[in-house]
């Protein structure tokens, strides 16, 4: 009667693996925890390499391929990011100067709006404080895009067309800012996890930005 009943019954079917897409994707990314502790690495590795603050358009550049390279399984060593911050100084200090001279006026601007020496404050502080959340923006993305290949110029140029044909993208990287700024304004120390999440955030947002062009 069980040879029977077992003979009646369907074969069980192996029970695939179940796989999100990132797995496959981003096989780096299968051990959660050691992605975060990679996440909590690049944040030390790009704030140590940011400290003389003109250098910190490479740094990002470098530790978003370093967090490209971990999530593909790839070697992903100290010796590479620094290749990379390397090779982005040339370039990438001319950049972080010019972001230093554009954050420090947009910055005296919104000082003076609040101090209520400026006529229309409230205006000018708000068009100042959208200036620099836009530019904070625009180095995050001109980082993303920046290779060794292509060089600072043609990822500057990228900018605006990744704002125009990603803006919900870009909405995310404000909120990670954001997100990165109170928890700094917190706790200073706190930066460095902060950095580390916003590279994470340059990265996803990125492979949104190729889905959606798909």
């Amino acid at each position: 009667m069980s040879a029977v009943q077992g003979a009646g019954r369907r074969p069980k079917r192996a029970r695939r693996p179940e796989v999100d897409g990132s797995t496959l994707r981003w096989p780096g990314a299968a051990n959660r925890f050691a992605l975060f502790g990679e996440v909590l690495w690049v944040g030390i590795l790009v704030v140590a390499c940011s400290l003389p603050i003109v250098t910190l358009p490479a740094a990002l550049a470098a530790g978003i391929r370093h967090l490209h390279r971990f999530l593909a399984a790839e070697a992903s060593g100290v010796r590479l990011f620094l290749g990379d911050v390397r090779r982005g100084l040339p370039g990438g200090v001319a950049v972080g100067a010019a972001a230093v001279v554009l954050a420090a006026v947009l910055w005296l601007d919104v000082r003076l709006a609040a101090s209520g020496a400026l006529p229309g404050g409230p205006v000018v502080g708000a068009v100042g404080a959208l200036g620099l959340v836009a530019l904070a923006v625009a180095l995050l993305l001109a980082a993303s895009a920046w290779t060794p290949e292509r060089g600072w110029r043609p990822a500057l140029r990228s900018v605006p067309a990744r704002f125009a044909g990603d803006p919900v993208g870009a909405l995310y990287l404000v909120v990670a800012l954001g997100l990165a700024a109170v928890v700094t304004w917190q706790l200073p120390p706190l930066v460095v996890p902060g950095v580390g999440c916003l590279v994470f955030a340059v990265v996803a947002t990125g492979e949104r930005e190729r889905r959606t062009r798909r």
